[in-house]
């Protein structure tokens, strides 16, 4: 990792509250992307609360949360959080072949039009910075406006987490290698 590992009993006040308020919250833990934005505690608490709503809170099923934070991980080749977020889809219910079409930086063939606009929407929107107003108009009438804000929101948080993950180099658990080519 390029930045200090902190333990809890290194921590200041500030650090180790948001490391207990993440703990205690729905994940029970302290994220990875939280081991470098707790150098900056008023920047982990935020993001870490940002992140718990986006992983547990949106409108949006697990499915398709799952589905624009593989592609956004694949986007930015995050290894970590591929490696995280790869097991949550399975679990979700994603189709192994839809991963690794992912992962090989291919079109998955998706049947279901929300998840279809999920793929393309993230994959749009991370390429391009920008939607088309057909493929936006298409995600609304799926998804809803709150949907498709919240997908936005999903994209864009899972995007620091990936910048965050890559920049500090916080690597994947011991024995597990990079499934993600350059």
């Amino acid at each position: 990792m390029r930045i200090r590992e902190l333990a809890i009993a290194d921590m200041d006040d500030a650090q180790r509250a948001v490391a207990e308020e993440a703990i205690a919250g729905k994940r029970g833990r302290i994220p990875a992307p939280l081991r470098a934005w707790l150098h900056s505690p008023e920047l982990g608490r935020r993001a870490q609360k940002l992140g718990e709503f986006v992983r547990y809170d949106t409108c949006l099923p697990a499915a398709l949360s799952e589905l624009a934070i593989l592609v956004t991980a694949r986007h930015w080749t995050s290894h970590f959080e591929w490696y995280a977020h790869k097991r949550d889809g399975l679990a979700a219910g994603i189709d192994p072949a839809v991963i690794s079409a992912i992962a090989e930086r291919r079109a998955p063939k998706l049947t279901d039009t929300k998840a279809k606009l999920v793929h393309d929407y993230t994959k749009v929107l991370l390429a391009t910075g920008r939607v088309p107003d057909d493929l936006h108009a298409a995600a609304t009438e799926a998804l809803g406006e709150r949907g498709v804000v919240d997908l936005v929101g999903i994209i864009g948080y899972y995007a620091l987490v990936a910048l965050t993950l890559n920049a500090f180099d916080i690597g994947l658990p011991d024995g597990e290698k990079p499934e993600l080519e350059p």
